[in-house]
């Protein structure tokens, strides 16, 4: 399992809105090329997103489904595609007055079929990266995104 949190000087509103706008994602996670929301409508349960990321010098498909909602705290998501899936939730928590906010991600990478040989390899890369990424996050908000 995979956790990391950082706190972001902007309110829970202003992140977790942020985070819902999956196809800005590449903005603040380098190995994403591009990405798509395939359901019509708001994000919800159910939604479905075509995500195309550079994985070891190769364009793979790392499509999810989101499968809980409640913004603006909390978002779980699973891979759909893949030998290797993600399942995992972004929480994000009011700090004092409200106007900083705490995220945190907890996820795992699921390998199926010649995927269980490559999820440990997958983690530990995944691991080096979290901070980073999540470091990335906290930069475009608090630059006013």
């Amino acid at each position: 399992m995979i956790t990391h949190s950082i706190e972001i000087d902007r309110t829970p509103e202003d992140v977790f809105a942020y985070l819902d706008q999956f196809d800005r994602h590449g903005e603040w996670q380098s190995n994403i090329v591009r990405a798509t929301i395939e359901t019509e409508g708001p994000v919800r349960v159910g939604t479905r997103v075509k995500e195309i990321r550079n994985i070891g010098g190769r364009e793979q498909d790392t499509s999810f489904e989101v499968t809980e909602y409640e913004p603006p705290r909390k978002s779980s998501f699973r891979g759909v595609t893949g030998p290797v899936r993600p399942v995992g939730t972004v929480t994000v928590e009011p700090i004092g007055d409200g106007s900083k906010s705490k995220v945190s991600i907890e996820f795992d990478l699921v390998g199926y079929g010649i995927g269980k040989l490559f999820a440990p390899i997958a983690r530990r890369q995944a691991r080096k990266t979290t901070a980073d990424t999540q470091s990335k996050l906290k930069t475009r908000l608090e630059a006013g995104v």
